[in-house]
């Protein structure tokens, strides 16, 4: 056990493999009954000595394969943070915040332990949960004019995480004017929400986004869908949905096929213009940028579907507009005909997997191209080294590096699938260099000096990008073929 006595009331926590970890701690109040949908609230004080020695309620959400055996609880109560920190001293250590992916629908600040990187780096690693599906995403804003925003409450929750962090970190060991945002998925998404958010600024000095699509769509009529599915008046669905059990609500959810995996948007009160817009507004003085995709994303979502699912590309290519996989203007069709004139011996499940590895590798290549367009630094890897796990039928999928980016493989009980040999010489020192170029990255803002071969920022015509592999390398323009296929050449 360890004891901090903060701003905010004594703390007991736990020691543990060489760092503290303070565990569920609240940072906002919950958001439940009349809070329910509401923009969220700092937590304030907590009177008796708070104990956090284990982890926070999850957001609502469905259990899944993938869900960890120990997971803890759902609940619409499940606003908490984690800390882990070498010591909860004065030392004012770089402060890395996780946001966790999952389609904006499953997932928690738990799922992935911190302690290693904290360690290794001497570093305190924050990691967040935040209110997913509707409970977080649902845009409400034409129903009460409190409710504008309301389809970002999940980035809001996120964004008053940061501003308890620029707060209280400090107590903590950490140093407030010196974090670095990321995350994967999702998470890298909700990075690149952070920077089309004005009231996020400031509160972050780094950024990376991990197969991250950028943010621009508007919200989606999802309402209008539980309106639907209810049988109610749209005038009278606001009280509906007050009035349902959080468990209630997350059925309907799940029973009116909402598909929340495309929950970012642009509301205009938090999200207020897209990614790209705001890269360029930026400009110059915008943070230090990191961005990059897998090799292999899209056999993640095959391997997860059932045995002897059809797969269909064009179904594949109309999911991933939101994802930003098409330029404005560029026909569907046009497209998948492209693709298949460049594969025209793949199955439709392998076309499936390259429309989506596709929608992942364009936003991190035109973030990265944005931020360097400004005058900023930025940089692009890809991940290539393949997995073992199912004979190796995965390559690179969505995901696989946050592993190495943890440096899970010191510790291969926290690695909730394991899909790269724990035992391979080979896949430990890629963790270890790539863990320890993000922590490079998150002291300096450059991700140089690690063990990994010189990474120059991103920049025209060059593209240099980091091929993250066996052996690391850098090459230029890589994605050429990609760039005529998107129209970006």
């Amino acid at each position: 056990m360890t004891r901090v006595s903060t701003r905010l009331g004594e703390v007991v926590g736990k020691s543990q493999y060489g760092i503290q970890a303070f565990l569920g701690i609240p940072y906002a109040k919950p958001p439940v009954g009349a809070r329910r949908f509401r923009a969220p609230e700092p937590h304030g004080l907590w009177l008796d000595t708070l104990d956090a020695t284990t982890m926070g309620n999850r957001a609502m959400q469905p259990e899944t394969p993938v869900t960890p055996a120990a997971a803890a609880p759902i609940s619409e109560d499940c606003l908490f943070l984690n800390i882990y920190t070498p010591a909860a001293d004065d030392r004012a250590r770089p402060v890395l915040f996780w946001i966790h992916g999952g389609a904006y629908y499953i997932g928690s600040g738990n799922d992935h332990d911190g302690s290693v990187l904290a360690a290794q780096g001497d570093v305190v690693v924050v990691s967040v949960s935040y209110r997913l599906g509707v409970f977080g995403f649902l845009d409400l804003s034409k129903y009460d004019d409190e409710l504008a925003g309301s389809a970002s409450n999940g980035f809001r929750d996120q964004i008053l995480a940061l501003t308890w962090v620029r707060d209280n970190i400090a107590e903590y060991g950490g140093d407030p004017s010196n974090v670095t945002i990321f995350g994967c998925s999702a998470g890298g998404a909700s990075v690149n929400a952070m920077l089309a958010a004005p009231s996020a600024d400031g509160l972050y000095h780094r950024a990376i986004a991990h197969s991250g699509p950028a943010i621009i769509e508007a919200p989606s009529p999802d309402a209008a869908t539980l309106a639907t599915h209810f049988q109610v008046d749209e005038a009278g669905l606001l009280p509906y949905l007050r009035a349902l059990s959080a468990e209630e609500l997350l059925v309907a959810q799940l029973e009116s096929g909402i598909d929340m995996s495309a929950g970012a948007s642009i509301d205009g009160v938090v999200i207020t213009r897209n990614t790209y817009q705001a890269i360029a507004e930026h400009g110059a003085k915008g943070v230090p940028y990191m961005s990059g995709s897998n090799r292999d994303e899209g056999t993640t979502f095959t391997s997860l579907a059932p045995e002897g699912t059809p797969f269909d590309p064009m179904l594949a290519v109309q999911m991933a507009i939101p994802y930003g996989l098409l330029r404005p203007g560029a026909e569907p069709a046009e497209y998948l005909a492209a693709l298949k004139a460049a594969y025209p011996n793949a199955t439709d499940k392998a076309l499936y997997e390259r429309v989506w590895t596709e929608s992942f590798r364009r936003p991190a290549i035109r973030t990265a191209a944005a931020v360097s367009a400004a005058g900023g630094n930025a940089w692009l890897y890809r991940f290539d080294l393949p997995s073992t796990a199912m004979e190796g039928v995965l390559g690179a999928p969505h995901g696989c590096e946050v592993a190495f980016t943890f440096n899970d493989f010191v510790r291969p009980e926290i690695l909730l699938n394991p899909i790269h040999d724990v035992d391979d010489p080979v896949v430990l020192q890629l963790a270890e260099q790539w863990s320890n170029t993000i922590l490079a990255f998150a002291r300096s803002g450059d991700p140089n000096g690690a063990g990994l071969p010189h990474w120059p920022p991103y920049r025209e015509p060059a593209r240099e990008v980091m091929m993250l592999d066996a052996t690391p390398r850098i090459e230029l323009d890589p994605d050429r073929a990609l760039h005529h296929r998107w129209g970006d050449a």
